[in-house]
């Protein structure tokens, strides 16, 4: 996997970090984890922008960290599991993944401006 898209998935993670934490942070460390996750996550997202089409990797981010909220929601907080949004989950993945698929990803400059 190309390092880039790791790293889409890396702001992702941190991005479903930082939305349960400023639902669910109470203590001073929790908060501090939360906006040590904020900014990873927009530390790591620009770094792609110059590598990967940025409609894409906007649309893979966003689909991965909603994807990963719901599961983390339902999953640890008790969120309640309704079949449709699972459904509605599945189709949202199922086009983020042919977005990325049927992306092209442009060639790296060699210091030509």
């Amino acid at each position: 996997m190309n390092k880039y898209w790791f790293y889409v998935l890396l702001a992702a993670t941190f991005e479903v970090f930082w939305v349960a934490g400023l639902k669910h942070s109470e203590s001073t460390i929790e908060w501090a984890m939360t906006i040590i996750a904020i900014i990873a996550t927009f530390f790591l997202l620009p770094i792609t922008a110059k590598y990967l089409p940025i409609g894409t990797v906007y649309a893979v981010f966003a689909g991965l960290g909603t994807v990963g909220t719901v599961l983390v929601e339902m999953i640890i907080y008790g969120e309640a599991f309704h079949l449709v949004k699972i459904i509605l989950i599945g189709t949202l993945l199922i086009g983020v993944i042919g977005l990325k698929v049927v992306s092209s990803e442009p060639q790296e400059s060699k210091g030509v401006v």
